[in-house]
């Protein structure tokens, strides 16, 4: 069995669900992880409904997920004007048989990775050791080349390497030497939260603007039966000329709320100001909205990308971590058909590299705010009447064609059998 060890670099959400879901099935696998200690680091993220159903596989339960999020009730979109442009139900309501999840991305990173040491063993995750390249060998299988806290480089080997090692993926560099660099299309996110009082249904995503600036807000926890404040997740954006390329000398940095929210000075209407919301968050973070091109393959024979390292996108779809997870579970699966071997990577990224490659590219069309922009161009982002600028069956079309594409169309994603049939492993005679 220890032949067929599987190197996972990278624990973030996607690399800690490969973890799990090879553990599920009786792969043993060591995650490498460049940072020295795991914290809970980032604001709010969705799960989408085919994403929660596979944490629910892995034994994640709701009650879990609810001590991190909240299920989520509704999406919807509003114009400049604060008129309604389209809303609809999410989750449970809107007829999935799994809920749809708001929960903070640190708190879920931390669950994931709480979860990788009780079920696997406290060494089941090497902090302080960064996967900086391979070989693959010429019987099979494949080393890593890991730096570690001290600067010393050394190689272990295994079956397979998985590389969930994020947008900046050393694994995905040498696959794909001559790759263009990360792609930023001109738009800059700020993001943090602010306690306040949830609006709508209490569980509502809500998106308002355009293509040139847009506000985004959604509650990542249940009320305080005190105050009845929630923390509300907040993205703030803004789109600038990217002719010169990003400037700053990182992609990452904690900013002042003031140093933007100009930008949103007008956004007041009677359900909601928007200055005062954002000017009332402890603190804020910058970043661009970055991507990266889609590459031709994941896989070089015993190697394979996963998560943000094979298909980084921009967060319009609110289903990047949601991705990373169904990546897992795929990867599992193949295993399970094809054994700890090339040929399930290959399988693998015949299934997932095609679609997902097309969502990166619709993603940056805007994904489901495409809506927002559309509406800004017939009527300026003002009306009194939606259905007169854009009709109700185009609205709905609209959003159906990205659920499609984006793996959670209702229909399909209930009556879809799971993607790990329960009890399944990967036989001995494939790990022998």
């Amino acid at each position: 069995m220890s032949d067929k060890r599987v190197i996972v670099a990278g624990g973030g959400i996607g690399g800690l669900a490969t973890a799990l879901t090879l553990h599920q099935v009786g792969v043993p696998c060591t995650v490498y992880e460049a940072v020295r200690e795991m914290r809970p680091l980032g604001v709010g993220i969705n799960l989408q409904p085919n994403a929660v159903r596979e944490l629910h596989d892995l034994g994640i339960t709701s009650g879990d997920l609810d001590r991190i999020g909240l299920p989520a009730k509704e999406w919807a979109l509003v114009g400049l004007n604060g008129n309604d442009i389209y809303s609809e139900p999410r989750g449970l309501l809107a007829g999935y048989n799994w809920p749809q999840y708001a929960v903070h991305r640190g708190q879920l990173h931390m669950l994931l990775h709480r979860l990788v040491t009780e079920r696997i063993g406290a060494d089941a995750v090497r902090l302080a050791s960064r996967v900086t390249g391979y070989t693959k060998r010429i019987d099979g299988r494949v080393s890593a080349r890991i730096e570690q806290a001290d600067g010393s480089i050394v190689e272990t080997d295994g079956a397979l390497l998985i590389g969930a090692d994020g947008i900046h993926s050393a694994v995905r560099a040498q696959m794909h030497p001559a790759q263009p660099p990360i792609h930023w299309g001109g738009a800059i996110m700020w993001r943090g939260t602010t306690q306040a009082k949830p609006i709508r249904t209490g569980a509502s995503f809500v998106g308002l603007g355009t293509h040139r600036e847009r506000v985004v807000f959604y509650p990542i926890s249940h009320p305080d039966p005190k105050t009845g404040l929630s923390t509300i997740n907040w993205i703030a954006e803004t789109t600038l000329d990217n002719s010169e390329g990003w400037k700053q000398t990182g992609w990452f940095r904690q900013v002042e709320v003031a140093d933007f929210v100009h930008h949103f000075d007008k956004w007041v209407w009677d359900w909601l100001d928007v200055p005062s919301f954002l000017k009332q968050a402890d603190v804020a973070f910058e970043n661009p909205m970055i991507d990266r091109d889609p590459v031709p393959t994941w896989r070089d024979g015993p190697v394979a990308l996963m998560g943000d390292a094979a298909h980084a996108m921009y967060p319009t779809g609110s289903n990047g971590a949601s991705q990373a997870i169904v990546d897992a579970r795929v990867l599992g699966a193949c295993m399970i058909a094809h054994g700890v071997t090339p040929q399930a990577l290959a399988a693998y990224d015949a299934q997932l590299c095609g679609p997902i490659s097309q969502l990166i590219l619709r993603n940056r069309g805007a994904g489901p705010f495409g809506l927002l922009n559309m509406v800004d161009e017939r009527c300026g982002g003002t009306f009194d009447n939606i259905d007169e600028v854009v009709p109700a069956k185009e609205r709905a079309e609209f959003m159906a064609g990205y659920k499609a594409a984006a793996g959670f169309a209702i229909e399909k994603l209930n009556s879809a059998p799971r993607t790990i049939a329960e009890g399944a492993r990967v036989s001995a005679a494939q790990t022998a």
